[in-house]
């Protein structure tokens, strides 16, 4: 009875071991496939549910971390497991790739692009003032010593290279709790909006301003990568197998959207736009430009499903990099982890 999980535990380390050189690939050079492998046997040992999880998910969620050269120790980033419901009936434990605050700063400060950037929780006892258009970032003073109370909201900000303060994205709970409730794991009793709210948040409001700040590809990369902020339901496009269309204005960016447009309502002092948002105040305009994009994204999905060796997935990537821009965030996301998920299948044969 006790040498099934031995016998578990040494097969993922095996399947690890024949993924070196994808990770070496993947990974920066100042982390060896040596030490990645091995916090991710650790992280794995440490939680025996990562044990019993669907195992192509596993090694997915480990390439995606590889390739934003973040270690799974719990500090830059996590594998986390939540419950999905099986086809079948009942539910199977999936693995997730959780980049954690500490994992998004560290590539900030690698990428040389910003000064800094950082999130916060503010809580009910806290002192939060923000005056748009008078102060230039919010005085926040945290009741470090005494109860702080219920969490009421995050902010995030940032500074540029020259000194230029950012003005910073502000979400109240409720704000937080859309985006929660279009997330993948966002209702599961297991996973990282239950076990991680806090971490969670500041990841929601930092990606939000993120869009308005000169980022580095890597760092783009990896909020596209981040499952955890992964809508739960098919990407806005065409897909292959079941010849569905699907609204081409992902769920996330609808409650974005939504959060802004009340926001702006209650302002009294009128803001400066953020760039890139112009397309997502009309969804006609998605509708227009579908065609084009949706045919490619279907030859994508199509020849990653036929993909029988690792040099199609790095063409594809390759091409997906090169047109991400004028792509929807969950497709790009989808597509992104479709990859991830056909290059753990070389190693470990498509399943368990």
């Amino acid at each position: 009875m006790a040498s099934q999980p031995n016998n578990a535990v040494t097969v993922i380390r095996q399947s690890l071991n024949q993924l070196a050189p994808e990770l070496q690939a993947a990974l920066p050079k100042h982390v060896t496939p040596e030490k990645f492998t091995r916090v991710a046997m650790t992280a794995i040992q440490n939680d025996p549910m990562l044990v019993d999880a669907d195992r192509k998910s596993l090694f997915g969620s480990i390439v995606r971390l590889a390739q934003m050269g973040l270690l799974p120790d719990g500090r830059e980033a996590a594998l986390v497991i939540f419950n999905q419901k099986a086809k079948g009936g009942g539910y199977e434990k999936k693995v997730q790739a959780m980049p954690m605050i500490a994992g998004l700063l560290k590539m900030v400060r690698q990428s040389g692009e910003l000064a800094s950037i950082d999130s916060h929780v503010v809580y009910s006892n806290d002192k939060f003032t923000y005056r748009p258009g008078i102060d230039a970032v919010p005085i926040f003073e945290p009741e470090w010593f005494g109860d702080r109370g219920e969490p009421i909201g995050a902010y995030a900000l940032a500074t540029l290279k020259d000194g230029s303060q950012i003005p910073p994205e502000i979400m109240n709970r409720e704000q937080i709790e859309k985006v929660r409730s279009v997330s993948k794991a966002g209702n599961s009793d297991y996973g990282p909006w239950s076990q991680w709210w806090s971490e969670m948040a500041r990841k929601t409001v930092m990606r939000r301003l993120s869009k308005r700040l000169p980022m580095s590809t890597d760092l783009e990369d990896a909020f596209d990568r981040d499952e955890t902020l992964t809508i739960d339901h098919q990407p806005a496009l065409r897909v292959v197998e079941n010849e569905e269309q699907a609204a081409p204005m992902s769920r996330l960016d609808a409650i974005e959207h939504q959060i802004e447009a009340e926001q702006e309502a209650e302002e009294v002092d009128a803001e400066i736009e953020p760039e890139g948002r112009a397309d997502e105040e009309h969804g006609d305009q998605h509708d227009e430009e579908a065609p084009a994009w949706h045919a490619m994204v279907d030859d994508w999905h199509e020849r990653i499903a036929k993909a029988d060796v690792v040099g199609t997935i790095i063409s594809i990537r390759a091409e997906l990099k090169k047109h991400k821009d004028a792509l929807p965030d969950d497709v790009v996301s989808a597509l992104t982890i479709a990859l991830d998920t056909k290059s753990a299948e070389f190693t470990t044969g498509g399943g368990k």
